[in-house]
């Protein structure tokens, strides 16, 4: 009796700390299993879809038609008008992820500490302003100073962006959810373009062209930042949306992922065991080499089109389509990864149409008669911005615990920041219109990036092994059935796994629930449960 009794209270002893240092979620369920049917799934993806998907489509966005405006300012004179001579254009597109790169460890602390509800609106609103004073900006300084808290203020947002659907969404809709708000990189490359060509057209003794586009960005971004913070909701337990009823369910409905629904504990082992990874390095390689490219055109991109032979209103109207083949692209790599759930294949196949423009930008020669091809090859550089919404849903499905999976996202996003660095230091305003000696660079970073991609997959194919051989080593079944990536739900209940005294072959003494440690706030290599995604 006082054996059972000790057993009792040690696995009393269990639930509490698992209670104290889980999700916050987890007091909705406690050690409770909550039924729900796929028409209960669905109604709750469709709630969560209006509200919280919503908001991140929109500021995200803003986010971007803010960072990209800068390439169409300097089609309408803003070089001209702040004096701007050698790399001091390139220095103003690198100040921005600069101060991202530099804000990074400072991020992964308020993504975990600071409310969602809070701290959204508060980047929006900070570069909101940033952006509107760049319509004031008359000098290289004044330019860098304000694309520096442009990027400060820019760089928790993708971190918080994947964590928010990571804790919203089961690990089979994230592809999908991730590429809805990443792909407002092509919706705000065609808005971007439109309103550069048409607010450029405003006449004004005042303020310049590209003085009015910055404005405008601006402001509007600013008067989104309360919006942000009237529909959003910190996570499920004090969701608005959510029916007291739907609440248990919509927690219940993530068991599967075996990566929590968020904790407000900073971790201090999560990022040792990071740190020690090499998954960690791969995520960081594919971020940097992809956003090296993705920098290019995001500030390059309407030059080398002016490069061209075209005048400043063509070459902002041609690239609406660069941008409608971005959304296009995002959209279908990341179904795609979906439907086949393999994403590194998807991810290897988008690169190969960049190399191939990046060579065509290289060896056909800049004349009139090759603008058509040349314009091609500009266009087929859309390809690469797939790569990004794939990479955050490969990273946020195969990590757990919300500490470790704050930190690795900034630390993503940093790695994106100095691509985003390196990327427009490769081009020389010596070198236009051709920019040789950066495509060159560029190319060969592509080519890397390819190779990164493959040793990735080989690496999360080996983890899983190591994963099946803890599961033996631990009593159970090597093998299990990740639910988390079907487009049905299943309850966890639907497969119970034998859980045996020792590895020797002896009957299973009982059999035990799988999920009963999804939300203790646990990393991928602490649950043993959890299944790798490639």
């Amino acid at each position: 009796m006082a054996t059972e009794k000790g057993a009792v209270e040690m696995v009393e002893v269990s639930a509490m700390q698992a209670n104290k240092h889980g999700d916050t979620a987890l007091a909705l369920l406690g050690n409770e299993r909550v039924s729900l049917t796929e028409e209960d799934n669905k109604r709750i993806r469709r709630k969560t879809d209006r509200t919280i998907l919503v908001i991140l489509v929109w500021v995200y966005f803003l986010q971007i038609l803010d960072k990209t405006v800068l390439g169409y300012g300097a089609t309408f004179g803003l070089r001209e008008a702040t004096h701007l001579t050698g790399n001091q254009y390139s220095l103003v597109g690198s100040i921005a992820p600069i101060a991202q790169l530099a804000w990074q460890p400072f991020s992964s602390y308020l993504i975990v500490k600071v409310p969602h509800r809070i701290l959204m609106p508060c980047l929006c609103l900070g570069w909101g302003i940033a952006q509107s004073a760049m319509a004031a900006c008359g000098s290289f300084g004044d330019l860098l100073a304000a694309r520096f808290f442009l990027g400060l203020f820019e760089g928790g947002c993708l971190p918080l962006f994947s964590i928010i659907t990571s804790q919203w969404y089961r690990r089979s809709e994230q592809p999908l959810r991730v590429a809805a708000w990443y792909g407002t990189n092509g919706l705000a490359t065609m808005v971007a373009s439109a309103l550069s060509y048409g607010l450029g057209h405003i006449p004004s003794d005042r303020l310049e062209s590209w003085q009015i586009i910055f404005l405008f960005v601006g402001l509007v971004t600013i008067v989104s930042a309360p919006f942000v913070y009237w529909k959003l909701d910190d996570d499920i337990p004090s969701a608005r949306f959510l029916s007291a009823e739907d609440k248990p369910k919509a927690v219940e409905r993530l068991r599967a992922n075996q990566t929590g629904t968020g904790s407000r504990e900073f971790k201090m082992g999560h990022i040792l065991e990071l740190v020690l990874e090499p998954k960690t390095y791969l995520w960081l390689a594919l971020s940097m080499l992809l956003n090296v490219g993705a920098a290019v055109t995001n500030t390059f991109g309407p030059l080398i089109i002016g490069g061209l032979g075209f005048d400043k209103y063509t070459a902002s109207l041609l690239n609406i389509p660069f941008g409608c083949l971005q959304f296009i692209v995002i959209l279908w790599s990341s179904w795609m990864a979906k439907r086949f759930r393999i994403k590194f294949v998807v991810l290897f196949c988008i690169v190969l149409p960049v190399i191939a423009g990046l060579a065509m930008l290289y060896t056909i020669s800049h004349t009139k008669a090759h603008e058509g091809a040349l314009l091609g090859g500009y266009y087929l550089l859309a390809f690469l911005f797939g790569g990004n919404p794939l990479i955050v849903a490969w990273i946020v499905g195969n990590t757990a615990g919300t500490t470790k999976k704050s930190v690795v996202m900034s630390a993503y996003n940093a790695a994106s920041s100095a691509g985003n660095i390196v990327g427009p230091l490769l081009f020389n305003s010596a070198d236009a219109p051709t920019y040789h000696p950066g495509l060159k660079g560029v190319l060969g970073i592509f080519v890397a990036l390819a190779a990164c991609t493959i040793l990735q997959a080989a690496n999360l194919l080996f983890l899983n092994k190591l994963q099946e051989r803890k599961r033996v080593k631990n009593g159970k079944s090597a093998k299990l059935v990740d639910h988390s990536m079907e487009d049905k739900y299943h309850d966890a209940d639907d497969q119970l796994d034998e859980v045996v005294g020792v590895a020797d072959g002896t009957p299973p003494t009982h059999r035990e629930r799988l999920g009963e440690h999804a939300f203790e706030d646990l990393t991928d290599r602490q649950n043993d449960e959890f299944v790798y995604i490639y």
